[in-house]
């Protein structure tokens, strides 16, 4: 029977479905055909495969040959399918062995002369391999990605006659090693490097310890930029598994997955001129946008304001669900975006509202208009407002040499906190539900009330609420504190203050 089946993978989002590709060849007249939804570039592979074993000295088949991707309703996309299509053929004609191709799983576009290219989303592909048991052979320029997943079935190959090499018994493929990557990550900049600020850098830290959403408001040349740029340096490196989560995200975007970034944080800062797509992804095929590639560390918006309210209200979901779907009429992509939010602003569009040190030529309308680019209901999601005013001269001439600013210092004292929440409740604070919040947080009845009074004078919404609660629950696992006290609540009360009416009142 002309008929071999050959097992691939596609790419939706971070997953890697099964494809099945099935060659058959019949009698009749000369024929290329390839069905199963593919997409131009996958219907341009028929030429590239004709070319490729012909080159390398195969029979191409003068039959009819029908190449089926199921499953059919899962469009595909992208020369990955060009190797299982060629195998496939040389299988069904009988050139190579058929029953030791349900073993493997196959991904490559192929050069005209028969060489191996690389694909984009490796990660997923191997990793869905891995689950599923078969071995998998990959291109070899993509083996250095391919070997973070630490196991001997990756198998990489340069050439179509080395995979058939492989096939027949005569020749045994590498196994991907792993590149040994450095894992001591020295980030730019210190925390010691912002003069000043002492009220910015404790919110910076408590910030960093309970992965919270920060928001700094201030005039322009105080810091705020800077301060942002420095809290990668108060974070620990990520662990194996989100260190695949990340990679895998990098790897089905434009840009690719680089191993030298291997453990490290991401740190994702779009201009304000982003598009919605740009920012929480989307095209065709589905990319993963800014959200996303920021998953498990930073996205800082400068100049908040100054994105289109349309794209910042595309935020609302992700900041509370942790993932953004993507949906298009054949399938939907789910792309995780579990980021910490840090965002700057100036109060006003000349940025002087409510300074000492300069006048503010802004009408009122006009502030008010600045201030409603951003909705009440995003201000709601981000747990922390932060005042940052600007320096005397003074200040900035002064010499400091204060330790408990350094990045160091500050670091050791967040990965305790973090450690704290880990054994109390297997995640950070602002991971919290609301029935974990209720269960971990214990607060002593003066805290209550005072939180209760904050809550009915200033009508804050229920959600403030709990934001309150957990960068209070943050505070009080920074000093040690298996009790969320009055000074606690007091201070996390502190970093709510962004109101709009105080700043139309100080105008």
């Amino acid at each position: 029977m002309s008929l071999a089946i050959v097992y691939s993978r596609a790419s939706v989002g971070v997953k890697a479905p099964l494809v099945t590709v099935e060659a058959h060849l019949s009698n009749g007249m000369a024929a290329f055909n390839i069905v199963g939804l593919p997409e131009a570039a996958v219907k341009e592979s028929r030429d590239r495969v004709r070319s490729a074993l012909v080159n390398t000295h195969f029979e191409f088949p003068i039959k009819r040959i029908t190449i089926n991707l199921a499953p059919a309703d899962l469009p595909k996309e992208g020369g990955r399918f060009d190797l299982p299509i060629a195998l496939g053929i040389l299988a069904a004609s009988g050139q190579i062995p058929k029953e030791i191709l349900t073993a493997y799983e196959f991904l490559g576009e192929l050069a005209l002369s028969g060489e191996l290219r690389s694909i984009r989303g490796i990660l997923p592909v191997v990793l869905a391999a891995y689950e599923s048991g078969r071995r998998i052979i990959v291109p070899q320029q993509n083996s250095t990605e391919a070997a973070l997943i630490k196991h001997e079935n990756v198998l990489s190959a340069t050439h179509l006659l080395e995979v058939c090499a492989h096939l027949n018994g005569e020749r045994q493929l590498p196994v991907c090693s792993p590149v040994q990557v450095p894992l001591d990550h020295h980030y730019a900049g210190n925390l010691a490097d912002v003069k000043g600020q002492p009220h910015a850098k404790r919110a910076l830290e408590i910030a960093a310890a309970g992965k919270h959403s920060l928001l700094m408001i201030g005039p322009p040349g105080t810091g705020k930029t800077m301060l942002a740029s420095r809290l990668i340096s108060l974070l620990s490196t990520l662990t194996e598994q989100e260190s695949l989560e990340v990679a895998a995200i990098a790897s089905v975007s434009s840009d690719g997955f680089e191993v030298a970034k291997w453990k490290h944080i991401p740190f994702r800062s779009p201009h304000h001129s982003s598009s919605n797509i740009a920012l929480v992804g989307g095209g065709r095929p589905p990319s993963p946008g800014e959200i996303s590639l920021a998953h498990h560390g930073i996205l800082f918006l400068d100049e908040l304001p100054e994105f289109s309210r349309h794209v910042l209200e595309c935020l609302r979901e992700p900041l509370e669900s942790g993932h953004i779907t993507i949906s298009r009429a054949a399938y939907q992509a789910v792309f995780p975006a579990k980021f910490q939010l840090i965002a700057a602003m100036n109060p006003c569009p000349c940025g002087y509202a409510g300074s000492a040190s300069a006048a503010c030529q802004c009408t009122v309308d006009k502030i008010r208009r600045y201030m409603g680019k951003i909705s009440g209901p995003l201000l709601d999601r981000i747990d922390m407002h932060v005042e940052v005013a600007r320096l005397p001269p003074e200040a900035l001439c002064a010499e400091e040499n204060n330790l408990v600013d350094e990045s160091s210092a500050v670091r050791q004292r967040v990965a305790e906190a973090m450690a704290y929440q880990k054994k109390r409740q297997d995640k950070l604070n602002s991971e919290l539900t609301v029935p974990e919040l209720d269960r971990y947080s214990e607060i002593e009845q003066p805290a209550q009330q005072l939180l209760l009074q904050v809550m009915t004078k200033f009508n804050l919404s229920a959600r403030a609420y709990h934001r309150i609660m957990k960068v209070a629950r943050t505070i009080a696992d920074l000093e040690g504190s298996r009790i969320i006290k009055k000074d606690h609540v007091s201070e996390a009360l502190h970093y709510r203050c962004l109101d709009r009416s105080n700043i139309l009142h100080n105008k």
